[in-house]
């Protein structure tokens, strides 16, 4: 199966990638069909080879996550939700419920000991 994926290469510590197709056997820096783009992610500097990237998704490539969510970016794939994002969102809105249901007790409970403390006075 061919797959798009990034290939690694730059200095230590300043890496930049290639956006490739390749066999899914070979190695992550071996030698790729064709390249098809580049990354640096420390600038987020993107250039796409939309054409070729057209073809190769066309013939059945598969890209990986970070290379879809490049895509995506850049216009060629149409975003889509995936279940661990989905998963996440609903965990974090969850949270953010017990968190706001928790602060409404206190602020009653608080509400109650200053009635009682202005009775007693």
């Amino acid at each position: 199966m061919i797959k798009l994926r990034l290939k690694r290469f730059g200095k230590k510590k300043e890496a930049s990638f290639r956006i490739v197709a390749c066999n899914s056997t070979s190695r992550r820096d071996g030698r790729p069909l064709q390249e098809l783009g580049f990354y640096n992610p420390r600038t987020k500097e993107t250039r796409l080879d939309t054409e070729a990237l057209r073809t190769r998704l066309t013939q059945g490539a598969q890209p990986t996550n970070v290379v879809r969510t490049l895509l995506e970016k850049g216009g060629l794939l149409e975003k889509i939700e995936r279940p661990s994002i989905a998963i996440g969102k609903a965990k974090i809105a969850q949270e953010k419920a017990a968190k706001a249901k928790s602060k409404d007790v206190e602020s009653e409970s608080s509400e109650a000991e200053s009635d009682n403390n202005e009775a007693e006075s």
